[in-house]
């Protein structure tokens, strides 16, 4: 699976073919904030990045798209509330009593029939060489193909498609708004990100050439994931052997949860940690690639998040 994200589907060639698509929504999303006196830029926010990813995930052509993202923010949301079997498995039957596992049940019935005409849209389409390969499609062609060491089904198909979109549009959307936030509590900083805009841009239009050359805005970029974590908690680990960290001993078999959030405001690490200050990173050697354990916002090691490539550009 991650060999399928890492070479196919989130490649650097691959993200930039979806240039178009990006420009096409921020175009888009700029003119209604033109034309219209006051917005909910949360609201707006999760709109444009739903919009990229469906495109770039199932094509232009799509028309149950609307009804796909509402049923991935009731999953979004039941993932992220309390479940006190969670704790005590021994109380699973309380998510039969309370009705919670037939609500589950019938978010992903309703969620597996839209997915499964997703792929008999594309199998029927087939390919077209006047339509642009989405990221179904690519995935139904290296099934095909049968070039991995297993064996993939419709059912692995789709698990992917709904990791995909799940986790890109919730951690696009809230870092893109904890950027503003904190750019409209530090005046200074903004001014200083617009006049760099407004030096680097010739015209109306930005586009992603443009962007690249925006160095203090990637220091924004930084500082809000340093403060701002996508994903606070990392995906559960397991110690793998008796081991002792920090004077704490830790038995084999253990869950062990990394704090994203923690290692990025760790005042041993960072000075005035809990401050939005973006020149902490002007000429400072540390990244997010994983290497640098005080700031892994995307997590490390073999199991970094394969999404850290479309960040990256």
């Amino acid at each position: 699976m991650k060999k399928i994200c890492r070479l196919e589907l989130l490649s650097a060639k691959k993200i930039r073919s979806f240039s178009s698509i990006r420009e096409e929504e921020l175009s888009r999303i700029t003119k209604v904030f033109e034309s219209k006196a006051g917005v909910n830029f949360t609201e707006m926010t999760v709109e444009m990045v739903n919009n990229v990813i469906c495109k770039a995930m199932l094509g232009y052509s799509y028309k149950d798209q609307a009804t796909l993202i509402e049923l991935l923010l009731d999953v979004l949301k039941t993932l992220s509330a309390f479940n006190l079997a969670s704790y005590y498995p021994r109380l699973q039957f309380l998510n039969v009593i309370l009705g919670k596992k037939a609500k589950w049940l019938k978010i992903h019935k309703k969620l597996d029939g839209i997915l499964e005409d997703v792929l008999k849209e594309h199998r029927a389409r087939g390919r077209n060489n006047n339509h642009q390969e989405d990221l179904v499609d690519v995935l139904l062609r290296v099934k095909e193909t049968g070039d991995m060491d297993f064996k993939l089904t419709d059912e692995h198909v789709k698990a992917i498609v709904m990791d995909m979109l799940a986790a890109g549009t919730d951690a696009s959307s809230t870092t893109l708004e904890w950027e503003m936030a904190e750019l409209m509590r530090n005046p200074q900083i903004m001014k200083r990100a617009q006049a760099e805009v407004r030096s680097a841009v010739k015209g109306d239009t930005i586009t992603e050439t443009d962007v690249q050359s925006l160095h203090y805005l990637k220091l924004i970029v930084k500082e809000t994931l340093r403060l701002h974590a996508p994903t606070p908690l990392l995906v559960p680990r397991e110690c793998r052997h008796d081991i002792n960290v920090g004077g704490y001993d830790i038995p084999a078999k253990t869950k062990i949860i990394v704090s994203a959030w923690a290692c990025g405001t760790d005042p041993d690490s960072w000075e005035d940690a809990e401050s939005f200050f973006p020149e902490r990173f002007e000429n400072c050697p540390i990244n997010y690639m994983g290497a640098d354990f005080e700031f892994i916002p995307f997590g490390a090691g073999r199991r970094i998040c394969p999404g850290i490539r479309a960040d990256l550009l």
